[in-house]
């Protein structure tokens, strides 16, 4: 028996006599030749022990977080992530599972993403959960065309100090339906939300207003009740899960609908992702939410099961009743922010919260104190994030730290230009005493 013969050749022009053309080239006589590259430039192949090597040698030139201080923030934060959060996360039956479409195999991921779904329950206060979106961004799109769902109209609110990659996936999100983006100030000597102003936008056309907690400036919105009692339209709260573990959580507020970003539940930075977007409600919201939710019953023998409750998205049910074309979830990032919960436990996360809270204080003080700064700009509680001011601007400010081996705040300049001279930085656990006095020293310096 002839075994491995070459076909190819044979079977390439089979192919191509069956699909009615005569050669190669016709399959891509769509394609302008000005657009066509005659071929690709690649180096010769190498052996893998050369390849590692050199792959290696290029991450060299990268710095990362373990080898200068950060302060950046604006949504993702640096948090100590346990090697058992890595290792639940590693192992095969979690890290190769994509989204379960044979549920009744697939009980332990079921089991974990719905000890997932009762955690953000917990954390947000919220009737029910989905097993997450792909990231805050995401998540925010999803809710402004969820709040129109549940109450009519066109208008969706949304503070003018939001995080710039949230408010430029909410056009996107929104553009198509029509839904129109309006902006509410905010105050300038609190930082929180001006009521006067959103006042003046409540119309009977807003679908929903939207209000982060904290907001971008690390503030703390203290006027959640006050937003509530003005406006009927769905209240969507934006949090950072973190800091719900020692504030008072959204639902207590009457929020409809909680989002947020979970990659601070153990999940690194990872140059930006990948991430995981927080999404839960109340009850009478549950059949307009996006996504998947997973619920707990029993087999046909009387055996405690898990199975697909709820699936919204259009690859499950008809197209035309899908509350969203969202394709699946992340499903590894939700495993390890519910491995990184279940580690911590309730007094670990409050105490990851706390000491960020802690170090943020007493960071803002010791700047307050350098002849020069203003910190924090707006006043008021804070969480782990606050904005400083130079009263020579905060480039060269920028500039003398990284020469140091520091990598500073996020400037305001580019997405608030009023606030050009501004800086938010953020501080977790993970900041040493001597990060902070080496910051210290070099703003010292520019002073």
């Amino acid at each position: 028996m002839q075994v491995g013969r070459p076909r190819m050749a044979s079977d390439d022009a089979d192919m191509l006599r069956s699909m009615g053309l005569r050669s190669i080239d016709d399959l891509f006589s769509d394609i302008p030749p000005s657009v066509r590259m005659k071929s690709l430039a690649l180096p010769p192949g190498l052996a893998e022990q050369e390849v590692v090597a050199q792959v290696t040698e290029m991450l060299s030139a990268n710095r990362t977080m373990a080898d200068m201080p950060t302060f950046l923030g604006a949504g993702l934060y640096d948090h100590f992530v346990p090697a058992a959060v890595r290792a639940i996360t590693s192992r095969a039956e979690f890290y190769t599972a994509y989204t379960p479409y044979q549920p009744e195999v697939s009980q332990g991921m079921l089991q974990t993403l719905w000890e997932y779904q009762s955690m953000i329950c917990e954390i947000t206060g919220m009737d029910a959960a989905n097993t997450s979106m792909y990231d805050a961004s995401t998540a925010l799109g999803e809710a402004a065309r969820m709040a129109r769902r549940i109450h009519g109209g066109k208008i969706f609110l949304v503070p003018r100090a939001l995080r710039w990659h949230r408010r430029s996936v909410l056009q996107n999100y929104t553009w198509g339906g029509g839904l129109l983006i309006k902006e509410v100030e905010y105050d300038r000597e609190t930082g929180m939300l001006d009521l006067a102003d959103l006042k003046k936008h409540l119309t009977e056309d807003v679908c929903g207003v939207y209000v982060e907690n904290p907001n971008f400036f690390g503030r703390l919105e203290e006027q959640l009740a006050d937003i509530r009692a003005a406006t009927d339209a769905p209240l969507v709260v934006g949090i950072n899960p973190l800091a719900q573990t020692i504030l008072k959580k959204p639902a207590d507020f009457g929020a409809d609908i909680v989002l947020g970003e979970g990659q601070a539940l153990g999940n690194a930075v990872n140059f930006g992702g990948p991430l995981l977007g927080i999404f839960a409600c109340r009850q009478e919201h549950v059949r307009k939410m996006p996504g998947r939710v997973i619920g707990l019953t029993k087999d046909a023998e009387g055996h405690r099961a898990f199975c697909m409750t709820l699936q919204t998205r259009e690859q499950h049910i008809r197209r035309e009743k899908a509350m969203s074309n969202i394709c699946t979830n992340e499903s590894l990032m939700a495993v390890a922010s519910a491995t990184y919960v279940a580690v911590l436990g309730a007094n670990g996360l409050r105490r990851v919260a706390a000491d960020s809270m802690r170090k943020a204080r007493d960071l803002a003080a010791a700047i307050r104190a350098i002849p020069g700064y203003e910190a924090p700009i707006f006043k008021g509680p804070h969480f782990n994030e606050f904005t400083l001011r130079h009263e020579d601007g905060y480039a060269p400010v920028h500039k003398a730290l990284l020469a140091k081996g520091i990598h500073g705040g996020t400037p305001h300049a580019r997405h608030l230009k009023e606030l050009g001279d501004y800086a938010l930085f953020a501080v977790t656990e993970r900041h040493t005493q001597e990060d902070l006095d080496r910051l210290l020293d070099v703003l010292r310096s520019v002073a």
